[in-house]
């Protein structure tokens, strides 16, 4: 017999009670987001402050997570800032990066200088995207028709006359039901949601793989943000994570068990030979156990929505980390959803025309920055892998890259997209 609960309007988290296996708890709501990455935080913050019941669940316990996108563009910044948000962000702890830039053969080519752009925050902000979902659920906390639900497991849609109501999740101490009038999927790259609905997902071919691993910071260290160095047959990106500097060492796309054959002393070695300022300390790799592998993959589903359900995020659309624009695009998802449906959320309304219409704004910027990633991986990246010696940038980037004024359109595309998406109601 299933038992309804009121959702509690006080604490922002909803207290579950003990329940036996078999009994079932329903939970009523209107909006409910499955994953509390970027997009479905930021969706759930803008719906809740137009008055509309949210619950959001996240499998995780916290948002502490490894190797997550940790950059914010100008256009997320803009966003934030209309909310009133971003000089409050901006005092947490955070650095600046004002142009991309590899370290090749040429020396240092910029590849896009935010300066060159108007904007209020003419740069890309990197902070740890823990803080920065404990930020934005910290504020959305402030209304009392947000809830958030902590160790859910969700493993089922609840369906009825082919519409999505809700779904099924195991929490701590037992299991849940959620019913909703639009269920949400913002659960990332590996989508329960979009497993558990069939939809479609269609693979691009993607040439690199991404060894992940750490290196210490110095005292001394004024390099800040993110450094990306060409070196022969191999691409490297060293990230600010104050504490720590996390590298990114690109290698041929199924290359690990290769890599390993040849032995760490010869990562080592590649590595200093192209980042030689941190040769110093590559020696802090000693066990294959303390890398990791990211399997890069770029692909989207064909339809982003069903009767009552809807894919935002990595779950519609898995980006190359190329240029780290995965959480941008993700939360200008939410963005435009909010635009789109919160009015008519506030009424229990909900059409598939509205959803089409979401995925019809956000489709052709997806695909095309897609499009642009393809191009750098297969055009530079793939080439640069395939060589044994050290590669210049193709003539066409490095031209860009040196004429003034066109400087700014790579920065521009990164910043802001082709379409951008910006919240339409006023704080």
């Amino acid at each position: 017999m299933n038992e309804k609960l009121p959702l509690d309007t006080n604490q922002g988290i909803l207290e579950q009670k003990p329940a036996p296996h078999e009994l079932k708890q329903v939970l009523e709501t209107t909006c409910c987001i499955v994953g509390g990455g970027p997009a479905g935080v930021m969706l759930a913050l803008l719906l809740a402050r137009k008055g509309v019941q949210v619950t959001l669940l996240e499998a995780h316990m916290d948002f502490e997570r490894e190797f997550r996108g940790d950059t914010l563009h100008p256009i997320v910044m803009e966003n934030l800032d209309h909310l009133g948000l971003a000089e409050r962000l901006l005092q947490l702890r955070h650095s600046r990066i004002r142009s991309f830039a590899f370290q090749g053969r040429d020396g240092e080519v910029k590849l896009a200088n935010f300066q060159q752009i108007k904007t209020k925050f003419p740069f890309v902000t990197v902070i740890a995207q823990s803080r920065f979902l404990d930020f934005l659920t910290e504020e959305a906390r402030r209304f009392p028709n947000f809830q958030l639900v902590m160790g859910a497991q969700v493993d089922g849609l609840l369906e009825e006359d082919g519409k999505v109501k809700g779904v099924r999740y195991r929490g701590q101490d037992g299991w849940y039901e959620v019913h909703a009038v639009l269920t949400v999927g913002a659960d990332g790259r590996f989508s329960r949601i979009r497993k558990l609905a069939n939809m479609e997902l269609v693979q691009a071919s993607v040439p690199m793989d991404v060894l992940w691993f750490r290196l210490s910071r110095l005292p001394d260290d004024t390099k800040v943000g993110i450094a990306g160095h060409i070196g022969k047959g191999v691409v490297i990106a060293v990230i600010d994570r104050f504490d720590y500097w996390q590298v990114a060492y690109v290698i041929p796309k199924g290359g690990y068990q290769g890599m390993r054959a040849q032995g760490l002393e010869h990562l080592r070695s590649v590595f200093a030979e192209t980042v030689p300022e941190m040769a110093d300390r590559i020696a802090e790799i000693q066990e294959w156990k303390q890398i990791s592998v990211l399997s890069v993959e770029a692909s989207r589903v064909k339809r982003w929505h069903r009767p009552g359900l809807l894919l935002i995020g990595d779950a519609a659309h898995v980006m190359s980390p190329i240029g780290g624009v995965g959480i941008n695009y993700a939360i200008q998802d939410a963005i435009v959803t909010a635009n789109v449906l919160a009015a008519k959320l506030q009424y229990g309304i909900l059409s598939d025309r509205d959803m089409a219409k979401i995925q019809r704004q956000r489709e052709l910027p997806t695909r095309l920055i897609q499009s642009v990633q393809s191009f750098m991986q297969d055009r530079v990246l793939a080439r640069v892998l395939k060589s044994d010696k050290t590669l210049s940038l193709p003539p066409a980037i490095r031209f860009l890259a040196s004429v003034p004024g066109l400087g700014s359109l790579p920065a521009r595309l990164l910043g802001f997209g082709l379409w951008p998406a910006r919240i339409h109601d006023k704080p």
